[in-house]
């Protein structure tokens, strides 16, 4: 199936990986590429050396195109981009942020922009600024969200504009693939399921708590904040939903809420830490039950759909008859 994300991007499947801190690094985004997906590198907040390790290990181990997600609230953001411009990377998403003040440099290096946007205007506010295409990223998603669920959100966001949309949140076999190319997107982004791939060096104890999570075992923290945040419940949620109590009652701040996930999502996934740090995963980590390859979980999903489409149209189509 070609779209004008696999046309644009010049891979073999519309699938995008997800630009996950401190999951998503050289190894993870360089086995997604090479098996035909878009590899992303996620930057989050790390700082430039760090990013062009992985940049240098996913040049090592293919040829094909990848990104880099720049988190644009990162300390770091400006020297990233510089990165990515440096090393000649395709393709960069961004989250947390407007890239306004980067496209003219990152277009005239030839680097195509896809941001991740949470809500219709947001999305019609990037096309208007020049990107390429926008992941429209539902909150069934792991990580920080926002309020729509992907049903609601992708197909309002393609109704608006008219550059290719990404669906993201929920989505993780050929089923979820199949329902995101019916609302009109393009291509899909997924997150989770590649957390316990088999080239995912996310910890083992992070891994198991993916796979043994159930439908609804994530929860959303800090939204008192401004900043919701869905993860698997474990020590860590149930603290925050303590303080989320504290801090209606005015007894803390939100800077001592905030503290509270401070290095949350490195304890968890480096040092395997899945009760006092952040497990972040998405609504859809239920239906995810084995570590496979990147290659494995590609090609399942995009054929995945496949059958799932040829399935359903064949129905509808006897249904005409």
């Amino acid at each position: 199936m070609n779209t004008r994300i696999t046309t644009l991007l010049n891979i073999k499947y519309p699938i995008f990986q997800g630009g996950m801190a401190w999951v998503a690094d050289g190894d993870l985004a360089g086995a997604v590429s090479n098996a035909g997906g878009l590899g992303i590198i996620g930057g989050g907040n790390a700082p430039k050396e760090v990013v062009r390790a992985n940049i240098q290990k996913v040049k090592s181990i293919t040829d094909k195109p990848f990104g880099v997600n720049i988190m644009l609230l990162s300390p770091f953001a400006d020297d990233i981009v510089d990165l990515v411009i440096e090393e000649g990377v395709k393709v960069v998403t961004t989250g947390a942020g407007n890239p306004g003040k980067y496209m003219e440099r990152l277009h005239a290096a030839g680097i195509i922009v896809i941001p991740v946007v949470p809500s219709v205007a947001l999305a019609k506010r990037m096309e208007k600024l020049g990107v390429d295409a926008v992941i429209a990223e539902g909150m069934e998603a792991g990580g920080h969200i926002g309020k729509l669920t992907t049903m609601t959100l992708v197909r309002q966001v393609v109704e608006a504009v008219t550059i290719p949309v990404i669906a993201a949140g929920g989505i993780a076999d050929g089923h979820g693939a199949a329902a995101a190319f019916m609302l009109g997107a393009e291509a899909v982004q997924v997150g989770t399921r590649f957390v316990v791939a088999t080239e995912s060096n996310a910890h083992q104890n992070f891994k198991d708590k993916v796979l043994k999570a159930k439908d609804i075992d994530t929860v959303v923290s800090a939204s008192v904040v401004g900043h919701p945040v869905r993860a698997i419940k474990n020590k860590l949620a149930t603290a925050y939903s303590q303080a989320e109590k504290d801090f209606l009652a005015g007894k803390k701040t939100a800077e001592e809420i905030e503290e509270l996930g401070a290095g949350a999502l490195r304890n968890a996934v480096v040092d395997g830490d899945v009760d006092h740090g952040s497990v972040m995963a998405g609504q859809i980590a239920g239906l995810i039950s084995r570590e496979e390859t990147c290659e494995e979980i590609l090609k399942d999903i995009y054929y995945g759909a496949a059958a799932v489409i040829k399935e359903e149209a064949a129905r509808w189509a006897s249904i005409g008859e």
